[in-house]
């Protein structure tokens, strides 16, 4: 192949300009948005870390358009390298249900155990002397 194939098949394999700009817009948003969470305090600092490291992957995912098409390749993606964006958010956003999840779970649990401990509290008072 001639090095102007090459050129013209390296450039055809590259995210469309629209999708990079696309994606990277709402990775700015979603970055935002969790600043904005943090800073009225209805996210904490610990669940917005996991939020602003998702939000800066796909920033470099969508700006380094060639990079997307490499580890598109590496994961045998061919025909539509964007995927890979879609599917490292699908991941994340999977992580952290199983995450809260896990959190709730535990919650549950500690509510079932204070509402036990009332429970005696409030017989223990009721009690006559």
């Amino acid at each position: 192949m001639s090095p102007l194939g090459i050129v013209l098949a390296a450039a055809s394999d590259v995210t469309p300009v629209r999708i990079s700009i696309a994606a990277t817009v709402a990775s700015v948003v979603l970055l935002l948005v969790v600043f904005e969470l943090v800073r009225s305090r209805r996210l904490r600092e610990r669940y917005a870390l996991l939020w602003l490291a998702t939000g800066v992957v796909l920033i470099a995912l969508s700006v380094w358009r060639g990079g997307l098409n490499t580890i598109a390749r590496w994961l045998g993606v061919r025909g539509y390298p964007p995927a890979v964006l879609f599917a490292v958010g699908l991941l994340f956003v999977i992580l952290v249900l199983l995450h809260y999840s896990t959190v709730l779970s535990r919650l549950s649990d500690q509510n079932t155990i204070l509402a036990q401990r009332l429970a005696l509290l409030e017989s223990r008072l009721d009690e006559p002397d």
